[in-house]
This record gives structure tokens, sequence and C-alpha cells, in this order.
């Protein structure tokens, strides 16, 4: 009877183990992605702006895994506690890592369509904010992995500096729009790839808060150093 309950339980920890390294497969797809989204735009190159369209559909495919195997543990394991909150949490991440992937695929069509226009210079602005994005990206993931709460949190209060970069790109591009209208053209793609940076950074936001609830099952909101700066003038972060 121990032997099969041994079993049990084995057969248990290997299809969280499965659904985990499926999520890093995807994460790492993810992050990728965002990276040569990034270089394809700062450095003109539709070859590599396609790639990062390309791998869309294996996004995809890793996603609708994910998703299978999760409900297929949900079925059969009847997980509880912590492991409930583990196999619903790998859905939530999924969904946002493959949004991720689409966000970075619509910078990449992005890039190719200013690359048959004129270089705007506020395009090294949107790279930095690309490389910052990416960085926070990378570290959210690897807080996944090791299963840290408090690189977590850190990481979730950062995003109010992404979205402070983006305001900040988007009252440039306006003022550069109304002194050069024959760039308007050029200047809306930027700004949709902007846009589309700053959404990145919300979703990765997402993740950190699914890390911190399946840890403590509580909302990432309830954590000491969230309220600390929630309670400080002129401070508002949202997911």
């Amino acid at each position: 009877m121990n032997s099969l309950a041994d079993h049990i339980v084995s057969g248990y920890d290997s299809d969280l183990n499965d659904l985990t390294t499926s999520l890093s497969d995807l994460g790492s797809l993810a992050e990728g992605m965002v990276a040569d989204a990034i270089r394809a735009l700062n450095r003109r190159d539709n070859a590599l702006a396609r790639s990062v369209i390309e791998r869309d559909d294996l996004a995809n495919s890793l996603q609708t895994k994910i998703d299978n195997d999760a409900m297929r543990i949900l079925a059969l394991r009847n997980p509880m506690a912590t492991d409930l909150r583990r196999t619903i949490g790998a859905i939530r991440v999924a969904n946002d890592l493959e949004r991720i992937g689409d966000l970075a695929e619509g910078i990449a069509k992005r890039a190719i369509n200013l690359n048959h226009q004129s270089p705007i210079d506020l395009t090294r602005g949107v790279e930095r904010m690309g490389r910052q994005v990416k960085a926070q990206l990378s570290a959210a993931l690897d807080a996944f992995l090791r299963d840290d709460t408090k690189a977590a949190v850190q990481i979730w209060m950062a995003d109010n500096d992404i979205d402070e970069i983006y305001n900040a790109i988007l009252r440039e591009l306006l003022i550069y729009m109304v002194a050069d209208p024959d760039m308007i053209n050029a200047s809306t793609a930027l700004l949709f790839a902007a846009k589309n940076l700053e959404r990145i950074g919300d979703l990765t936001s997402n993740v950190c808060e699914v890390i911190y609830f399946t840890r403590h099952g509580v909302q990432l909101i309830e954590d000491d150093a969230v309220k600390t700066m929630m309670r400080k003038p002129n401070t508002k972060k949202s997911s």
C-alpha cells in the first residue's frame, strides 16, 4: 500500500515539475521574443523582426499545452492548498506569457513598418525602455522559478518606473508630431511599440502577483512593503 501511495505522490510531483518546465520554456521564448523585437526596432532589422513574428505560433502552442496539462492535474489529482494555487497559477502565468509574446510580435510588426520610413531619434528612448522592461521580465521569470516572493514584490513595485518612462516618451512623441506633421505615421508606429512595452511591464507585474499568491495564499497588495509604498503621497500602482 505504501509503495502505491509513494508512486501516486511521485507521479503527482512529476506532473507539477513538468508543468514548471513547460512554463520555463514559454518564459524563455517570450523573453527572447521581447529582446529580439527591441533589437529589430533599434537596428532596423527586418529579418530579426520576422523571426519574432514566426515564433508566435510556438508560444500559442506552449500555452495550449500548459493549459491542457494543468486541467488534467486539476481533474485527476484534485490538488489542495499550495498545489492548487500552483496549478491555477500556471494557467494564469501561461496566459500572461502568451500575451507578452503577442505584444512582442506587435513591436516586431511596428519595427518593419518603421524600417520603411525615415529614422526617428526617439527610437533610442523606446529601445532603452525596452531594455528595462526586458530586464524586469527576466527577473520576474527568475523569481518564479525560485519561488522568490521578496523579489516578486520588488519587481512589482518597480513597474511604476516603466509607467513613468512611457509617459515621458508619449509626451515627447506628441511634441514631435506637432512640430513635424510629416513624421506622424512613423511617430504613431513608435508610440504603439512603446505602449506594447508598457503593457509587457503590466503583465510582468501579473506574474509577480501569481508568485506571491501561490506561496502565501493572499494578494501581493497585502505585503507590508507594498502597503508602505501605497501610503506614500502621489503613489499609484495598477496591474
